[in-house]
């Protein structure tokens, strides 16, 4: 289990040019508006060098990164949700995903045209924004809709609902996403989860900047703008400039090393995007190994070792006796499972173990 993450913004912001570099299915990316017409997806394996260090040790057949699947839709522009250009018609396409990554130019270039004339990040932020929040309030106008036919019967859920409607339709009114609507409890929590609203997925920014600016990122008023907004929010961003991530995702990986520090880099902006989804959504990596497979799993922070074992396989968890665990880097030290048992560097764990990022663990179960 990784995550999935959207991709919007406007037309011609990099969004496609971003998705080819993140993802081995190469989308179309030209200089017109609504150049992707189909909403790409691709899978991106998510690099760890402490998974590539045990397959050292143990020599696999497999070695089995985690995943991030990435959703690029249409650009959208202002009125996409009363069906302008092309981007509405493929917004149930990200309804599902975990979070969104909003692609929004950073950089002035005579031959790359803006759909809005000029190059404005905050004003383009909140051109997304408003037509989010307007899907989203028709999407809970439904709701609200349906919740007062439903209610007449005395149903509670129902009844709930048309109070959570009518409260957050009059906020997402206001401009306002409903990711910073305030629920009262759990109940109203789930009414709010259950309509999957775009505007209630955590969000982070992707500043796409020329490619002197990550070096000088002080130095580019439009990442220093969108920066300012995007501490305001709370949310995080990240610096790309999407065309040399395309040309660094197109180099063989012996070859990456050389070519990032030529431009002042140590990373390819790909991985940066993955931490900070990561972080967003509070997940972490616990990792299995041996001589058939070492393997990266992905799950919520604050797991304990049954749960993290019923992502293997349901029985796992079902059935969990203890846990193995050895940290990654003490296992990388000393070369061996034995020598780390020797050393005290396994522990055996229960049911109540919390599992850290990078914990290497073996279950035990019976069913």
């Amino acid at each position: 289990m990784g995550f999935s993450c959207g991709i919007v913004g406007l037309p011609n912001v990099g969004k496609s040019t971003l998705f080819n570099s993140l993802s081995s299915a190469k989308a179309e990316a030209a200089n017109f508006p609504f150049c992707t017409i189909e909403p790409n997806v691709g899978v991106v394996t998510v690099p760890d060098p402490r998974l590539d260090a045990l397959a050292k040790i143990y020599g696999p057949h497999k070695v089995t990164p985690t995943t991030i699947r990435f959703v690029d839709i249409a650009g959208l522009v202002k009125g996409a949700s009363k069906g302008e250009g092309l981007g509405n018609q493929f917004l149930s396409h990200i309804r599902e995903v975990d979070a969104i990554a909003h692609v929004v130019r950073c950089f002035t270039d005579e031959n790359v045209t803006h759909v809005e004339g000029r190059v404005d990040p905050v004003a383009d932020v909140a051109t997304i924004g408003t037509e989010l929040c307007l899907k989203d309030l028709d999407t809970v106008q439904k709701r609200l809709d349906r919740a007062r036919k439903q209610s007449k019967g005395g149903d509670p859920i129902e009844k709930l609902a048309v109070t959570v409607c009518e409260k957050l339709a009059a906020h997402l009114d206001g401009g306002k996403p409903a990711r910073s609507h305030k629920a009262e409890d759990d109940k109203e929590r789930a009414i709010v989860r259950d309509m999957q609203l775009l505007t209630d997925k955590p969000t982070f920014y992707v500043a796409n900047v020329d490619e002197g600016s990550l070096v000088n990122l002080e130095g580019n008023p439009y990442f220093q703008a969108l920066a300012a907004l995007a501490k305001e929010e709370g949310a995080p961003i990240v610096p790309i400039c999407a065309s040399l991530e395309e040309q660094i995702a197109e180099l063989e990986p012996a070859d990456r090393p050389e070519f990032l520090a030529s431009v002042g880099l140590t990373e390819p902006g790909l991985n940066q995007v993955i931490r900070v989804g990561y972080q967003m959504l509070g997940l972490i990596t616990y990792l299995t190994a041996g001589e058939t497979e070492c393997r990266a799993w992905t799950i919520p922070k604050g797991w304990t070792a049954p749960q993290a074992a019923g992502v293997i396989h349901t029985d796992f968890e079902r059935g969990f006796i203890k846990a193995e665990v050895i940290w990654w880097e003490d296992l990388v030290t000393l070369g061996s499972e034995a020598k780390c048992r020797e050393a005290g560097k396994l522990r055996v764990e229960g049911r109540d173990y919390v599992v850290r990022d990078g914990d290497v663990m073996h279950f035990r179960f019976n069913v």
